[in-house]
């Protein structure tokens, strides 16, 4: 029986979870939905939060380089707004069967791969499940790890810890961001986001307890640079999608997600290599009895 553990421990899996982001990752940012979510990001700025039209593009382009979406970069600076508002406006008006169409041969590869699939987006469940719905991958993961699973509550109070109690106000009024990118200023503390979304650690951490990952066992699939330097530090190995760069913090690169079976055909062999561990111990104990 000893020498029949041996073997199975030999013979592991390296990989026993796929951790995949979902925007211009599972589709290609050819779609458009990236540029349309972000029009319909920067028309919120302007009707919702009154932001001068001149600033509006910059903004929001600094926010989401400096707090991972511009959503967390505006609820930073102190802007006051229902999160489930936000999304219906951003994503609840995106044409999703105009730009994502169903893809059999993704869908296909998914269903083939004998390992546990997880989605993990800073977007919001609904929009999340339009996507895939949309590409006709949606019963194709194990769970979905969106904004709503890392955010609960519309009511978070950035001057509040989790219990409730007050601490120091992390702004007071709007902080002013636009002339802070025009103007930088060294000594000058950036407020803090209550939001939690990549590519911060504490929204990986979550999501490793969230799905009992082992990062050290996992691929993680991500357009977002940014992204895949945070997952790599935290042990992931990581995968990047839409690229044939393997830049700092890539282990991987895919130009295109449907060739995660030509990069990494072992993840096909799994299950054989199970059968093949089982086969072998039964045999062992056998004669060993």
């Amino acid at each position: 029986m000893e020498g029949g553990h041996k073997f199975q421990e030999a013979s592991k899996a390296k990989y026993d979870c796929l951790l995949f982001d979902l925007d211009d990752t599972l589709y290609p940012l050819c779609s458009g939905m990236s540029a349309q979510t972000a029009k319909n990001i920067q028309e919120f700025m302007l009707q919702k939060l009154g932001m001068e039209a001149a600033e509006v593009p910059e903004l929001c382009h600094s926010l989401y380089k400096t707090y991972g979406t511009t959503m967390a970069g505006l609820k930073a600076i102190g802007y006051d707004f229902d999160y489930d508002d936000f999304h219906s406006f951003v994503h609840g008006r995106l044409p999703y069967n105009m730009l994502l169409k169903p893809d059999p041969v993704l869908r296909s590869i998914l269903q083939s791969l004998p390992i546990r699939k997880i989605i993990f987006t800073n977007a919001d469940s609904k929009h999340a499940f339009r996507a895939l719905q949309s590409l006709g991958l949606e019963d194709c993961f194990e769970k979905i790890i969106s904004f709503d699973t890392l955010n609960s509550s519309n009511n978070i109070d950035p001057s509040c810890d989790e219990d409730g109690s007050e601490t120091t106000p992390i702004t007071s009024g709007i902080f002013d961001f636009y002339e802070h990118i025009r103007q930088p200023d060294s000594d000058v503390v950036l407020p803090r986001t209550p939001v939690v979304c990549k590519p911060f650690d504490d929204a990986f951490e979550n999501v490793f307890k969230l799905a009992n990952i082992d990062p050290q066992r996992t691929l993680f699939f991500d357009d977002s640079f940014r992204n895949l330097v945070t997952a790599k530090r935290l042990g992931l190995h990581t995968v990047a999608v839409g690229t044939s760069v393997r830049a700092t913090g890539v282990d991987h690169a895919l130009e295109c997600i449907h060739n995660v079976r030509e990069a990494f055909p072992e993840l096909w062999d799994s299950d054989e290599k199970h059968e093949i561990v089982q086969y072998k111990v039964a045999i062992e104990t056998s004669v060993k009895a």
